[in-house]
C-alpha cells in the first residue's frame, strides 16, 4: 500500500462516499449499492481499488461479504499533508 494508490483511490467521488457510509459501520456490498445509481459490478470495482489501497477490510460471513474502515492508513496520510504543511508535533 502506497501513498500513490492511496491518493488514486481517494480522488473519485463514489470510494470517497462508500469510506464515507463505512465511517458509521461495516456494510455489505448490497447495502452499499443501494446507495448509488451505477452497476453491482461497479461498485465491486470501486471496493477493490479501496481494498488494493488499504483504506478498507473486508470479511466473508456466509454468503456475503462485509467492509469496514481502515483508519489507520487514513490517518498515515494526514500526518504526511501535516508534515507538508510543516505542522511539527507537541511532544
Amino acid at each position: 500500500m502506497s501513498l500513490q494508490s492511496t491518493m488514486k483511490a481517494l480522488a473519485d467521488p463514489v470510494r470517497r462516499e462508500i469510506l464515507n457510509m463505512l465511517k458509521k459501520g461495516r456494510l455489505s456490498a448490497g447495502e452499499i449499492a443501494e446507495h448509488f445509481d451505477i452497476t453491482a459490478a461497479a461498485i465491486s470495482r470501486h471496493l477493490a481499488v479501496l481494498k488494493d489501497a488499504g483504506l478498507i477490510f473486508d470479511a466473508r460471513e456466509g454468503k456475503f461479504i462485509f467492509y469496514e474502515l481502515n483508519a489507520s492508513v487514513l490517518e498515515e496520510v494526514l500526518l504526511w499533508i501535516s508534515a507538508l504543511k510543516g505542522e511539527k508535533d507537541n511532544d
